[in-house]
């Protein structure tokens, strides 16, 4: 998402009638408020908001009526969204999506898409561990055996 106007946080709290007209005038209709102590925020209005989480449910369920549909396409069209994805085994490429889908549709109606970003994050981890033969070997070697007690407490602070 590219945000075209940035302010200070302080900006809006000093002169929010300014900040609403930079709001109202800025491309995306949307700020970037600026933190120092904190994550920035965005300010956008509460329609546009809505508009985007509309059209977020609404992509969302078309491509759950593709893979429906049509599986192949999305097996097909991933790969160019996501080209570590080349790196997945087939089964589990078609996994990712169906899982990606799945957490979609979840996340719009809840209208929280942190939990798309989390499942692409680990899904790309996996695809980096296929990436590196040693690493991927080291991580499916069968464990031995041996019993090497209990783990200790780790270090208080």
């Amino acid at each position: 998402m590219s945000i075209a106007e940035e302010v200070p946080f302080s900006y809006l709290l000093q002169h929010s009638r300014d900040t609403l007209q930079k709001l109202e005038g800025s491309r995306g209709r949307r700020l970037r408020l600026v933190r120092r102590d904190g994550e920035d925020l965005i300010l956008e209005s509460a329609g546009r908001a809505e508009a985007d989480e509309q059209a977020f449910t609404i992509v969302t369920r078309i491509i759950e009526v593709m893979l429906d549909t049509d599986e192949s396409i999305l097996v097909q069209a991933f790969p160019q969204i996501f080209p570590w994805m080349r790196f997945l085994p087939a089964e589990e490429a078609r996994e990712f999506i169906a899982e990606f889908i799945a957490t979609a549709r979840a996340s719009a109606e809840l209208g929280n898409m942190a939990p798309v970003a989390a499942v692409i994050a680990a899904w790309k981890a996996t695809a980096e561990v296929h990436a590196d033969p040693e690493l991927l070997r080291a991580l499916t070697a069968p464990l031995d055996e041996a019993d090497y007690g209990p783990v200790p407490e780790p270090p208080a602070g």
